[in-house]
């Protein structure tokens, strides 16, 4: 049992900017406690493939989407997801003629998308990839604040932590195609990755693009929604027509629903530092209905302009 000293140890501080009083955290709940509160049962999840092209396909599970390049020079995944699942997921990699798994990269460091290094990192000897903000945060005990809940994401073994880092850009050359490995600053959370397959004109964004709601944003340890748009816009610049988006959580995208999806956080945005500047609180805010265009395609918006507005009112100190 970790003491409190030791938990507060890992957690990052927001300090308020203006005179906002910041919500409270939630007591912070193991992963598998908060897995269950959001009804993720691993037996009762099936894997869906998605076939992109001929050696690339996404793996639809339990946590954020997967995209998995395969080839002569070897299988390539972006995310992992949850150990729990990693059967079924091999089952559906082996459908299509993959089996080990040469390289993962994390889109970042959340429990929904990176903790299968637990398995890979120790079964697979799977070369690990993220960026270096994303490797300190998985060295160390965090507290994940998602408003109805906060999980407590505990620090990785050396097995399961990224082998390679990078802090702007990196590329692999692999099964034919450059893939281009993308840090554009703070959004979801302070490590975040877009991966851009450039033989395959298809980008995984992780969950700097929600696709199934709203975006969450980490503000407790560095996310920023000013950070999310800036990611968003800069991914929407090198895109087309043809280019397939591949978002964290939800169904495959394209770039107009990308810009659709930045339209409405730029909107969001202004209205809410309007709200902030009048000296609103959140519970004012809350009740305002700045985001009643968008409820029906995104559903409840609480924890998302919860997280929003103390990214918009605090700075964070890591």
């Amino acid at each position: 049992m970790k003491t409190p000293v030791a938990l507060l140890a890992g957690l990052s501080v927001c300090a308020p900017l203006v005179a906002h009083e910041l919500p409270p955290v939630p007591e912070a709940q193991p992963v598998d406690t908060v897995m269950a509160a959001f009804g993720w049962d691993a037996d009762k999840v099936e894997v869906r493939t998605q076939v992109v092209a001929d050696g690339f396909y996404v793996l639809f599970g339990m946590g954020g989407n997967i995209a998995v390049s395969s080839g002569e020079d070897g299988v390539l995944m972006v995310d992992d997801q949850v150990p729990a699942l990693m059967p079924k997921l091999r089952r559906a990699m082996r459908k299509q003629g993959d089996k080990a798994v040469d390289f993962v990269i994390n889109t970042h460091w959340h429990f929904d998308h990176a903790d299968g290094n637990l398995a890979l990192g120790e079964e697979d000897d799977t070369w690990l990839v993220s960026h270096s903000n994303s490797r300190r945060m998985m060295q160390r005990d965090n507290v994940v604040n998602l408003v109805a809940v906060a999980a407590l994401q505990e620090a990785y073994p050396p097995s399961a932590l990224p082998d390679i880092t990078f802090d702007d850009a990196m590329q692999f050359h692999i099964n034919g195609e450059q893939v281009d490995v993308m840090h554009f600053g703070p959004a979801h959370t302070t490590g975040d990755a877009v991966v851009m397959f450039q033989g395959r004109n298809a980008v995984h964004m992780g969950d700097v693009f929600n696709n199934a709601g709203y975006p969450f944003i980490d503000a407790g340890n560095g996310g920023t929604l000013d950070g999310v748009i800036k990611t968003c816009k800069a991914v929407l610049a090198m895109t087309d027509e043809e280019t397939i988006i591949i978002p964290g959580h939800g169904a495959l995208a394209s770039q107009a629903e990308l810009e659709d999806y930045t339209t409405m956080l730029e909107v969001v945005r202004l209205d809410l530092l309007d709200l902030i500047a009048d000296g609103k609180s959140l519970q004012e805010v809350l009740a305002a209905g700045i985001t009643a265009s968008w409820d029906e395609r995104r559903g409840d918006p609480a924890m998302f302009l919860n997280r929003a507005y103390v990214s918009l009112t605090t700075r964070y100190y890591p």
